[in-house]
């Protein structure tokens, strides 16, 4: 846990970007679940010790893709755990058996997310443990939908639209990692992973040209690539991709046994050759979105 852990207050803002003087491209990473401000109130909430806590984080992606600004396009990442609120999700994602009364009507309850305990305030991290030591309030959950969900969005979507109006196009590109064994919640349990996993919704997502270039480049450095298996994108990838409008979206899941002890989160041997292989991975996005189709093509 970072020293941030022992401030009360939310971070504010609640999301960093960097990049946005010299950009070049039309090409937007995300990294929505790096952050790591803990407040102590919620460990404090928590029934879970701190490192367990943070295993749903996607630990040091923001520091993998940090070299985006120097490629020409505007690295966003939230600044608050993926434990504490989802913005990969919808934004009313919820499981009613987490609160102490009724939800509004327009509360997702049934989605599969929801099922798992992963909604936008998840009930479990990615191990399948219980978060909460007792139940939350509603109130709660808006104030942090409002305060945190709410402006990254609002940030990710200023973005889109500001590429859009300058280069024609864009291509989002959403950064994550995953446990390097599938886990107790996820469709491919006990099974060993491929080295990186790109989603784009089954084709639904981004332009073929986009999933082909990162396969290519990444396959050539010599790892193993799987595609839309087991992640196909989440609420960011499949919201905010339409290719026929000219925004493309692809979602990259990164093996963590690449570059981190899973167990201590903390980072191995291998981090600083995997950053240098995602910095060539970033170069060759921003060689290719300038020629993806626009929504006139």
């Amino acid at each position: 846990m970072s020293s941030s852990a022992a401030e009360i207050r939310d971070p504010d803002p609640p999301c960093a970007l960097a990049g946005e003087a010299d950009w070049r491209v039309p090409l937007v990473f995300s990294s929505p679940h790096s952050g790591r401000v803990y407040t102590s109130a919620f460990v404090a909430s928590s029934r879970l010790d701190p490192v367990t806590l943070r295993r749903s984080e996607d630990s040091f992606v923001d520091e993998l893709f940090d070299a985006a600004p120097a490629a020409g396009a505007p690295l966003l990442k939230a600044l608050f755990p993926r434990a504490y609120l989802d913005v990969n999700r919808e934004p009313w994602e919820l499981d009613p058996a987490m609160f102490d009364g009724p939800l509004p009507e327009f509360v997702n309850s049934r989605s599969p997310r929801v099922g798992g305990g992963l909604g936008t305030l998840a009930r479990v991290v990615a191990n399948g443990a219980d978060i909460y030591r007792g139940k939350l309030s509603f109130p709660e959950a808006r104030r942090r939908v409002e305060t945190l969900y709410a402006p990254y969005h609002a940030a990710l979507e200023d973005l889109l639209a500001r590429a859009r109006a300058r280069f024609g196009r864009v291509a989002l590109v959403d950064c994550h990692s995953m446990p390097s064994i599938g886990g107790p919640m996820d469709r491919d349990p006990g099974r060993r992973r491929a080295d990186f996993v790109l989603g784009d919704a089954h084709g639904q997502a981004c332009a073929p040209a986009l999933i082909e270039a990162a396969e290519t480049h990444l396959r050539r450095a010599g790892f193993v690539v799987a595609r839309n298996d087991p992640y196909a994108g989440g609420h960011i990838t499949r919201h905010y991709g339409k290719p026929r409008a000219g925004r493309h979206a692809l979602q990259i899941e990164i093996n963590r046994a690449l570059y981190m002890d899973e167990m201590r989160i903390e980072k191995n041997a291998g981090f600083a050759d995997l950053k240098t292989a995602i910095g060539g991975l970033i170069a060759a996005l921003a060689r290719i979105a300038p020629s993806l189709p626009t929504a006139r093509e």
